[in-house]
């Protein structure tokens, strides 16, 4: 292992130039911020940034880390550049073996509608800023209880329960839910009765709804 081991001697190699629209995202892997180590540099540095820019290109080099050569990909950030590390092709699964044996579904227009109803009134600005790390919080805390001196218990806390809906069944639920008719509202005193109207059908005479009034409401008037 030593012996295939290679040395960084602190320069970046550039191959190509491609466009950033080309590189699929599955081949992104760690990310760094690039800069040139000193003053000379600097204005060779600022004039492949800005042809970069102004191109839409990316470029893509190789450079060793931890004793290892990675295919990293440049591209113009700010006053600096930003360098994305690459997968080799080996690395990257093809989707067909997870993706070829799932069914064609036809999806119904309402849910659909539903499911963009849901879409639009989650929707939020991304921040990551909001991403909680809740192991880095659990590993604080144990460590500021083990400096003041608490106990601490070796029993892993019991896993919540899983409630695993059905999705689909879930959206036609919210769906019969927006279709169910609102009741009318009633006023107060008033009631129905339904009359016989005769006509043509005779006894099968259909039953019309007819306001009658409470006899407390004759005495209020």
């Amino acid at each position: 292992m030593d012996a295939i081991a290679l040395e960084s001697n602190h320069t970046l190699e550039i191959d190509s130039f491609v466009p950033r629209e080309q590189i699929d995202e599955r081949y992104l892997d760690g990310t760094y911020y690039m800069v040139p180590n000193d003053e000379v540099g600097q204005e060779a540095f600022a004039v492949i940034r800005e042809a970069m820019r102004d191109k839409g290109m990316v470029a893509l080099g190789r450079v060793v880390l931890s004793k290892r050569e990675r295919v990293i990909a440049l591209q113009p950030w700010e006053k600096g550049l930003l360098g994305a590390t690459l997968r080799y092709a080996s690395e990257v699964r093809d989707a067909k073996d997870y993706f070829d044996e799932l069914p064609d579904v036809k999806v119904e227009r309402d849910m659909l509608k539903l499911a963009e109803h849901i879409l639009n009134s989650k929707k939020a600005d991304f921040d990551p800023t909001e991403f909680v790390d809740h192991y880095e919080e659990a590993l604080v805390e144990m460590l500021r209880k083990k400096q003041e001196g608490v106990p601490l218990s070796k029993e892993r806390p019991p896993a919540p329960p899983r409630n695993v809906a059905n999705l689909m069944d879930a959206l036609k639920r919210s769906l019969a839910t927006e279709k169910k008719p609102k009741s009318k509202k009633r006023i107060p005193g008033q009631r129905e009765m339904l009359l016989p109207i005769s006509g043509k059908r005779g006894k099968d005479a259909e039953a019309k709804p007819v306001t009658r009034t409470s006899a407390r409401q004759k005495r209020a008037g």
